[in-house]
């Protein structure tokens, strides 16, 4: 994609008098490098793909999909998507493969054995220790069921611990439904972040000072713009009324009995 004269002035024309972004959208949960960061990949959108429709924190695939960053719709109706990354960390979070999930699954699956296993060794120590101290003692303090349950109790946190892994676990970078939204994808991060080796296949790459590193290939998607300006038009409202302190409070539905009687 050219870079002409026009859009390096309309990048200049956002830069001037604007080098610190309102952190009025700012959320609670994101650094500030993350927030200037999309700041940055809003104006790539704006002066670059020359996106006139753009949204943060949009979210494009029904009610319980996936967000994205940023999210644009420029000439020809051609929609553009930013993920931001700030640090190696937040990069790898999506940079999964489904290989990577069926390994996960895999692993999770070993854990359930291995807990359904010293839950009944658990419970023969127990039954064991409670037949062994009649004399009155403690059964608790019996070494081998002390040992059961250190082990049933270490099994079962290193199985919580990969199931909240798999609650977060995103394969966003190499899904084909996630490819199919937009017809170009990039990836904001700082400078030397992310190598080109490294970049995901069909994803472009951009820097903190907006500038194109690796330009994403265009995919052939069916045209769905009129969901995506409706997924942005919902994003920039949200965003308005949080700038402004603006909340809405939902009235409580009224009951069946009162909506008879109501005129």
């Amino acid at each position: 994609m050219k870079n002409t004269e026009g859009q390096t002035r309309a990048s200049e024309n956002l830069n001037h008098g604007n080098s610190s972004p309102s952190r009025a959208l700012k959320s609670r949960t994101e650094s500030d490098l993350t927030y200037e960061l999309k700041w940055a990949a809003w104006q790539w959108l704006y002066s670059v793909a020359e996106c006139r429709a753009i949204g943060m924190e949009v979210r494009l695939e029904g009610p319980y999909g996936r967000i994205v960053d940023l999210v644009g719709v420029g000439k020809d109706n051609l929609v553009y998507i930013v993920e931001v990354k700030s640090s190696r960390a937040d990069l790898r979070r999506d940079d999964k493969t489904n290989e990577d999930l069926k390994q996960a699954l895999h692993q999770l699956a070993t854990l359930q054995d291995a807990a359904s296993l010293t839950a009944a060794v658990l419970d023969q120590t127990r039954e064991h220790a409670v037949d062994a101290t009649r004399d009155g003692s403690d059964w608790r303090e019996d070494p081998a069921y002390k040992s059961a349950e250190r082990e049933n109790c270490e099994i079962a946190e290193r199985m919580a611990a990969k199931e909240r892994v798999l609650l977060r676990f995103s394969t966003k970078f190499h899904d084909p439904a996630f490819l199919a939204c937009a017809d170009f994808h990039y990836v904001m991060a700082p400078k030397g972040l992310i190598t080109r080796a490294e970049l995901p296949p069909y994803w472009g790459l951009m820097d903190e000072n907006s500038q194109t590193v690796v330009s994403a290939v265009q995919k052939q998607i069916q045209r769905n713009t009129t969901h995506v300006l409706r997924a942005i038009a919902k994003a920039n409202t949200r965003d308005v009324m949080k700038a402004c302190g603006v909340r809405i409070v939902k009235s409580p539905p009224r009951s069946a009995e009162g909506s008879q009687h109501a005129p």
